[in-house]
């Protein structure tokens, strides 16, 4: 990831942070010679408060995500890209506590689709994220305000599969009866 915005132009300097013997290897090695660093630590443990002002975490669970940025407050730069490979939900609903606003999500094409948050800390945290503004709440923190509000045709199909999944089910834990209805009401409109 580093080496990529490297090459882009789209960073001057970079930090990859490891936390896994063989990663770090690996790290080291693509990153030789390029203006970035390579540092073994778990999270944002590998930081200063103020050092970096952006961060990008890709290729993890919301959940770790979330735990990586709950582990030290103080080192979450104001700029965030982070890629969960499931429960985006939880990210989502961070940012609202912890007062980043959603400025934008993706979601990449495929089978199955990875979102792609982009999270901005505002001044006054105060502030309700306009992302959700006019939108089911419990329904735009779950599938994504943007997602919801571009309405496009792979996203709806994916809800509507997932909707068939979620009644075919005999058996719903209290986590899908919520995604079902909020499917549901998102579909009927």
């Amino acid at each position: 990831m580093v080496r990529a915005l490297l090459a882009s132009g789209r960073i001057q300097r970079g930090i990859a942070i490891e936390n896994k013997s063989q990663p770090f290897r690996n790290s080291i090695a693509t990153l030789a010679g390029l203006p970035a660093e390579v540092r073994f630590a778990d999270g944002l443990a590998g930081l200063q408060p103020g050092e970096a002002d952006s961060l990008s975490i890709c290729g993890m669970g919301g959940e770790q995500i979330v735990r990586i940025l709950r582990g030290h407050p103080d080192r979450v730069p104001p700029l965030l890209v982070l890629q969960p490979n499931r429960r985006a939900d939880l990210i989502r609903r961070w940012g609202i506590d912890h007062g980043f606003h959603l400025v934008d999500e993706q979601a990449t094409a495929g089978k199955r689709a990875f979102v792609i948050l982009r999270m901005q800390r505002v001044e006054s945290s105060h502030r309700p994220d306009p992302a959700y503004d006019r939108l089911d709440l419990e329904a735009a923190v779950l599938f994504g305000p943007h997602l919801i509000r571009r309405w496009e045709p792979a996203f709806v199909d994916r809800l509507a599969e997932e909707r068939d999944y979620l009644t075919d089910m005999t058996k719903r834990s209290p986590a899908s009866a919520e995604r079902l209805s909020a499917i549901q009401r998102l579909l009927a409109n």
